[in-house]
């Protein structure tokens, strides 16, 4: 039984932001100035699987970093969008491209450049550390905080409602 309360069999696509959902909001800073973001393993493992299973993936980020395109890219997820200082127009890019209605998207965000891209979209979820503004508009806030497992909480809901799961070999394996 989900913990969401949305038809999370309608969901086809997902975007996912990075610095405050896939990794902490507080990250390590370079000798050179750059940010040096963490991942989740769990989370890892959850996005290609959803990959596996068919779900469309895209990451929409304001960050500029080779290496959130390289991992990212590694789990199967082909539609990574960096320096989006506008998420609004590249979200209706990504949906009208993909043919999706709102009701097939799941956004997760955490701060205000995500809020009006979350209103485009039929389930609004968060981290339970995500912005004020942010966990005043969601229908679903993880009981996780940001990098620290938000994709596998939904994900596993998610392919769990669609009977994807565990499902077959693909499951078991990287």
């Amino acid at each position: 039984m989900s913990r969401i309360d949305y038809d999370l069999r309608l969901i086809r696509g997902i975007v996912f932001d990075v610095d405050g959902v896939l990794s902490p909001s507080t990250i390590p800073m370079a000798p050179d100035g750059m940010p040096m973001r963490m991942v989740n393993i769990k989370d890892g493992y959850a996005l290609q699987l959803a990959v596996k299973c068919g779900l469309k993936m895209a990451i929409i980020t304001g960050a500029d970093s080779m290496a959130i395109d390289v991992r990212y890219r590694a789990l199967g997820i082909r539609d990574i969008y960096l320096k989006a200082s506008h998420k609004v127009p590249l979200l209706r890019e990504w949906m009208h491209r993909n043919k999706f209605t709102r009701d097939e998207v799941a956004y997760v965000g955490d701060d205000i450049p995500d809020l009006e891209a979350m209103r485009l979209v039929g389930l609004k979820v968060c981290p339970a550390d995500a912005a004020t503004d942010i966990r005043m508009i969601a229908d679903y806030i993880s009981p996780v905080n940001g990098g620290h497992g938000v994709a596998r909480d939904l994900l596993e809901q998610m392919l769990r409602a669609q009977g994807l799961w565990m499902a077959d070999e693909k499951a078991f394996g990287w």
